[in-house]
């Protein structure tokens, strides 16, 4: 694959964030010529570590039109990571996921177009399947966004349709399920589980689980997040299109919770709290479409990518 990115101009939105900055490392591994665009509410300029130097960095918001004409000056691939995350916080303040997640995209769109830019890989999300009992998650489903932040992640998935079918600019979207590694946030109010259990049980703090821990994730490890992005930049027939990566298997938040406590040597209180809305019972994706069509096999399963992410929180501190 490395013949496919070597000296190719790549943006990577939000590539300080978690699975922005893994991106950008390994482009940089790649052989790619870098550009990051992050306004650093999520993101992090430590999570690029000591490669700071090896690629360019510029600091502000995917809104801004103007900045993204600069941003997008010679890129011929761009990878929009980008967002406003967390369920959660969709619900608190819904008009800030509207305007970051869809507008933010939009805005993008219109600046790669503009650009003559080849490829924009768009970071979608489970969410917007909804709560339909069916499993697993096929692409063609229809959508039943049940948070704002779903929601503004589908919009931005239409608008990717919409900008290959009317503009010829290839879009492709890919829907992460619970994806999870080195570089994630667990010190956020709105920090997902495995970071938020990993931090939890290291401390010796105990962990909080909503609902009865029954409820079923297909956790995702980054570096296979990441091996899709690189394929969807590449595959040719991939324009317009909708991928679910995950690793095609679930398993619940309690078997989660007994796994960490097992693998740390640490027993920590579990404290139980109600359910949190807009959260999604089960999920399960089918990964036959992206297997299919973008070569993109999950390759490291949820066991060793969480062992892989207790060692690098381990030695993180």
């Amino acid at each position: 694959m490395a013949s496919g990115f070597h000296g190719m101009r790549v943006l990577v939105t939000g590539g300080a964030g978690f699975i922005g900055s893994n991106l950008a490392l390994r482009l940089l591994e790649e052989g790619a010529r870098v550009r990051v665009v992050d306004d650093l509410s999520t993101g992090r300029k430590e999570n690029l570590g000591g490669h700071a130097d090896e690629l360019e960095f510029i600091e502000g918001d995917i809104r801004d039109g103007e900045l993204l004409k600069k941003a997008l000056r010679g890129v011929e691939a761009v990878f929009h990571q980008a967002a406003l995350p967390s369920v959660p916080r969709s619900i608190e303040d819904p008009l800030a996921s509207e305007q970051v997640n869809a507008t933010g995209t939009l805005t993008l769109l219109l600046a790669a177009r503009d650009a003559g830019v080849r490829r924009v890989v768009y970071a979608s999300s489970s969410s917007i399947y909804g709560d339909s009992p069916t499993l697993p998650k096929v692409e063609d489903m229809p959508p039943d966004p049940k948070s704002p932040y779903a929601l503004s992640k589908y919009s931005g998935e239409r608008y990717c349709q919409l900008f290959t079918r009317l503009y010829g600019l290839e879009a492709v979207s890919l829907r992460y399920f619970n994806v999870f590694g080195p570089r994630q946030d667990p010190t956020s109010h709105y920090a997902a589980v495995i970071p938020r259990f990993i931090a939890g049980i290291m401390s010796g703090k105990g962990i909080t689980i909503y609902g009865d821990g029954k409820q079923t994730r297909d956790f995702t490890y980054v570096e296979n997040a990441v091996r899709a992005n690189l394929k969807a930049a590449l595959a040719p027939r991939a324009a317009g299109e909708v991928y679910n990566i995950a690793c095609g298997e679930s398993i619940t938040v309690l078997e989660l919770a007994e796994y960490l406590m097992r693998r740390m040597g640490r027993e920590v209180d579990i404290e139980w709290a109600p359910p949190r809305p807009g959260e999604v019972r089960d999920s399960l994706a089918s990964v036959t479409k992206a297997v299919e069509a973008l070569g993109y096999h999950p390759e490291v399963d949820v066991w060793a990518g969480l062992d892989s992410t207790v060692e690098w929180f381990s030695r993180a501190g």
